[in-house]
Parts: structure tokens; C-alpha cells; sequence
């Protein structure tokens, strides 16, 4: 990727010598981390080396009538004003000018402090504006030419306050072993941002659970990003997660692509495990026999800070555990407690995010 605001602006660090040098780096750094665990090659799937990003969030600096995008700077406290960036999709690349200049041709620059932007795959795109101010009817009606003439859906935000023209989702396919998956993406939620890496993590965890079968357990389900073409592989499903809007989304991800073999259920991990103990009853579970189940994997994909106690030690109950982690330090630890019971049977690197220290990370144990 050539960008010309590589060492100004502080989203991009590691960029010297370019993509394949940064994905080395990251590579070697976490054989090393993990050599005492897993003494065998992991392999790296790469990013595009540009305009991967479907997601992505710019402040609006004002200076005197002009507007333009602006980020964080590498120097402390300081920001820059970008008016491009490569990061993004092509879709999003090729909008960021036309709608800086819509937004000073119709008006609506005023108290105007953030845009977010959320493509798919098709071109779709919903944008997000933040104002300082509350939104009234005339920029409802504004925003309803901005959006006609760009041919984009517009949502307008401010304190307690969302205004969605025609819809806040774009629909995302995604292509995994030679099948087309649909996912509604909401704007101000989480999606997986690199669409192309995003393909290579779920049919990697498809591969990792082939000649499994029975029922699949999964916790952290998020809005069904790998459950729904896990539904493809496995009898059942049943999938947790604490948040209502993310298994409202899952719900909905389901009746898109005609699958029926998923339970959604809003847990958390400590009273799925109490529920599934026999401890507590939930009214969430009525009507849900959880005994018809039979499991024989765990999918896990925590936030950052990895696992609770509670959870590794209900996995390790599991023959076959498929962890993706979006945090090597607390996948090591996490590792450290089901190593005692399972073995590491691959290991994977995913760069999610290329020219910067993140990684995402897969694991497949074993039950010894």
C-alpha cells in the first residue's frame, strides 16, 4: 500500500519495507511467543495489501469555511488532516472526496465532528455523520437529497439522537468453500472489518472441525459470523452471547440465509454453565431442551480479554476446541490452562489488520 500520510498519521505504524517485510515481522514474533507450545510452522494468511478495510471511522476537522477528514497524528496531542485513505475499500475510497464536497454544497457541515463509514462487498454503504447539534427536519431533508445524489444510505447522529433515512445495515456476502453466506451489517456494531481475512478465519475453523459432527457449542456468537456456516457442518448449534442487539442481529442473519438449525440464546458464559449444570433455570431457555444435545466441539472467539476462568475450564470438558483470538497475550494464557488437558493441533495467524502490532490468531486442540 503507498500512502502518503505513512509516518504522519497514527493508524499505520508498522509500514518500513513494506507489507510482506510487516507480515514476516508479526510472523516471527509469534513463533516465538508460542514455540514452548507448539514447536510446528504456523502459517500466515495475508491480508490485500490495500483498500481492505470495510469499517473505518475519520473525525471532520473545520478550518475557517473548509472541512476535511482528520486523524490522530504520530506526534502527541496533534492532528492531521488526510484527504484519502487507502486503508479503506474501493467503495469508501472513492466516496470520501464526493462527500466532503456534498456536505459543503447542501450545508450540512455545520457542528459536524465525525463520519463513519461501513461497506460491503457489492458497494453498498451506509454512512454515520456526528453532530454537535440536534437534527432537525430541515437536515432530514438535506440528507435525503445527500443521500439520493451519492446513492448511499445516511444516518444522522447526535446526543440522544439517531436519525436513519432508509436503513442503518448494508448486507455483506460472504464466500466460504465455494457457498455465499448473507449478513446484515449494522452500523455502530461489531463486524469483522477485513472482509477477505474474514472469509480465510471461518473456512480455516470449518476445515479445523471436518469429520466432527454431532452438535456444536459456541460461545461469544456475536451476530452468527461463523455460526451460520458452521449450521452447514454440524446437526445443531447452540450459541450464546451476552449482548441483546447481537443475537437480535444473529437472529436475523439466520432467516437470511434459510437456516434452521441454531439456537441463539442471550447468556452469559457463568449461566449457560449454571444452566447447563442443572444449577439455575432461565425463562431465556424455555423451551429449549438442552439435554437433546450432543456435543462434541466448543467454538470460542472472546473479546480481548480472552477467556473467564469459568469458560476455559468448561471447554476443556470438550474433545475439540477451535479458538480464535483476536489478542496473542491472552490466548497464551488461556493456552497455558487447556494445554493441560489438550494438545495443539494448528495454529494459524490472520492479519486482520495489517501495518499495525495486531494479530488475530487460530487454535485447534485436541482432547489427550
Amino acid at each position: 500500500m503507498n500512502c502518503k500520510y505513512f509516518g504522519e498519521c497514527g493508524s499505520c505504524r508498522e509500514y518500513e519495507n513494506g507489507y510482506d517485510f510487516q507480515l514476516h515481522k508479526k510472523l516471527t514474533q509469534t513463533q516465538e511467543e508460542f514455540q514452548e507450545m507448539y514447536a510446528e510452522d504456523i502459517i500466515a494468511f495475508a491480508s490485500p495489501k490495500s483498500h481492505y478495510r470495510a469499517r473505518s471511522e475519520f473525525r471532520i476537522w473545520h478550518d475557517g469555511d473548509a472541512i476535511s477528514y482528520a486523524m490522530n497524528s504520530q506526534k502527541a496531542k496533534t492532528t492531521l488532516m488526510i484527504d484519502e485513505c487507502p486503508m479503506v475499500t474501493e467503495s469508501i475510497f472513492s466516496l470520501m472526496p464526493k462527500l466532503i464536497a456534498a456536505l459543503k454544497e447542501f450545508e450540512m457541515d455545520k457542528k459536524l465532528f465525525g463520519a463513519d463509514f461501513l461497506s460491503a462487498s457489492s458497494g453498498e454503504i451506509v454512512v454515520s455523520l456526528l453532530y454537535h447539534r440536534r437534527l432537525d427536519e430541515a437536515w432530514r431533508e438535506k440528507a435525503k437529497a445527500l443521500s439520493e445524489e451519492l446513492n448511499i444510505h445516511i444516518i444522522g447522529r447526535s446526543r440522544k439522537q439517531k436519525e436513519v433515512l432508509t436503513q442503518d445495515y448494508v448486507t455483506e456476502t460472504l464466500h466460504v468453500n465455494s457457498r455465499d453466506f448473507y449478513f446484515q451489517h449494522i452500523e455502530n456494531s461489531f463486524t469483522q472489518p477485513n472482509t477477505t481475512v474474514n472469509e480465510a478465519m471461518i473456512s480455516w475453523a470449518m476445515k479445523k472441525f471436518d469429520g466432527v459432527g454431532g452438535d456444536l457449542l459456541e460461545l461469544y456468537c456475536g451476530a452468527g459470523n461463523f455460526t451460520i456456516p458452521f449450521a452447514t457442518i454440524f446437526e445443531k448449534i447452540l450459541a450464546t452471547e451476552i449482548s441483546k442487539s447481537s443475537i437480535n442481529a444473529a437472529k436475523a442473519n439466520m432467516k437470511l440465509n434459510d437456516i434452521k438449525n441454531i439456537d441463539f440464546v442471550r447468556l452469559s458464559v457463568e449461566e449457560f454453565v449454571e444452566a447447563m449444570d442443572g444449577v439455575r433455570q432461565f425463562r431465556r431457555l424455555e423451551g429449549l431442551d438442552l439435554k437433546a444435545y450432543d456435543f462434541n466441539a466448543i467454538f470460542v472467539d472472546p473479546p480481548r480479554s480472552g477467556m473467564d476462568a469459568l469458560s476455559s475450564a468448561y471447554s476443556r470438558r470438550f474433545k475439540h476446541i477451535v479458538y480464535i483470538s483476536c489478542n496473542p497475550e491472552t490466548l497464551k494464557r488461556d493456552l497455558e490452562f487447556l494445554t493441560q488437558t489438550h494438545e495443539i493441533e494448528d495454529m494459524v495467524l490472520f492479519d486482520q489488520f495489517p501495518y499495525t502490532h495486531h494479530r488475530e490468531m487460530g487454535v485447534k486442540l485436541i482432547k489427550n
